[in-house]
């Protein structure tokens, strides 16, 4: 089914139930309970108190979390602790066929993990909502969102919980996952890497500072608000990256190689400068 006939299909209100309630999840919540579908949550932290002024089904118990009924289980873990977190769940408590679904920023990691350990009788939904809280905090239009309907059957309750999306705006992108971790990790990935970089470097705004150059500075600073754990997750989970870390390390050097290609030619004009004065 094409975006364009999930559009068309009637939408229906989804009761959603998510897998880690951090500050992402928190974040597409808002959005979803705005819309007028139902949700509930679980987490290895206690959300209890957020999650009831956000009316949201707060559950510290998994097995009565996973028996709630829920249409959609959407995966908000990090990239880290998927495995762990999908391997802790006792998914025969499930009462049904259910959607899966994760937002995570790497694809075939998760498209591999769920299929694993997800019931043949359940779907699976690869996402990447291309944005965050920053990004996205005056709205989601015009915004990327990633997609692979890697396993579905149920059209209907696929196609509502892509509404969601498609009804804020969004652009919505259906790809497959290793299309997308190719491309992002020449993208999302080389980003990560060249703000970190620049705050090993430690640069700071100075009086004379060009556009450019303030935009390296806002690139460090907003790559430095993730975590590590997420900057090592889209390295270590995405097969692409290692070889784009390579071909930086090699830009750079063949970068540096022109400068001092250049540097020997002034040298060697200064130098026969300087024999032709001494004759």
């Amino acid at each position: 089914m094409s975006v364009s006939s999930s559009q068309s299909a009637a939408s229906r209100n989804l009761k959603i139930g998510i897998v880690g309630f951090g500050p992402f999840a928190q974040f597409l919540a808002k959005t979803m309970i705005r819309q007028g579908h139902i949700l509930t949550a679980t987490s290895r932290s206690d959300y209890s108190e957020l999650c009831a002024s956000l009316g949201i089904s707060f559950f510290r118990d998994v097995n009565a979390f996973l028996e709630a009924e829920n249409d959609v289980i959407l995966i908000c873990t990090s990239i880290l602790s998927l495995q762990q977190v999908l391997n802790s769940m006792p998914l025969h408590h499930l009462k049904r066929p259910t959607l899966f679904a994760d937002v995570l920023s790497v694809k075939e990691h998760p498209r591999n993990a769920l299929l694993r350990v997800v019931p043949e009788d359940s779907d699976v939904l690869c996402t990447h909502p291309m944005f965050g809280p920053e990004s996205g905090k005056d709205g989601w239009k015009g915004l990327n969102f990633m997609f692979e309907r890697v396993r579905i059957r149920d059209e209907a309750i696929c196609s509502s919980f892509l509404q969601i999306f498609d009804s804020e705006g969004c652009r919505m992108l259906e790809m497959s996952c290793e299309e997308h971790d190719k491309l992002a990790a020449r993208s999302q990935f080389l980003t990560h890497t060249i703000g970190r970089t620049l705050a090993e470097l430690d640069i700071q705004y100075t009086p004379i500072d060009t556009k450019r150059f303030e935009t390296l500075v806002q690139l460090k600073e907003g790559t430095m608000k993730d975590s590590f754990d997420l900057f090592s997750g889209l390295f270590l989970h995405n097969r692409f990256a290692q070889q784009e870390l390579q071909n930086l390390e090699l830009a750079l050097n063949k970068v540096k190689q022109k400068l001092v290609e250049k540097m020997n030619e002034e040298q060697d004009l200064n130098d026969s400068k300087d024999q032709e004065h001494s004759r």
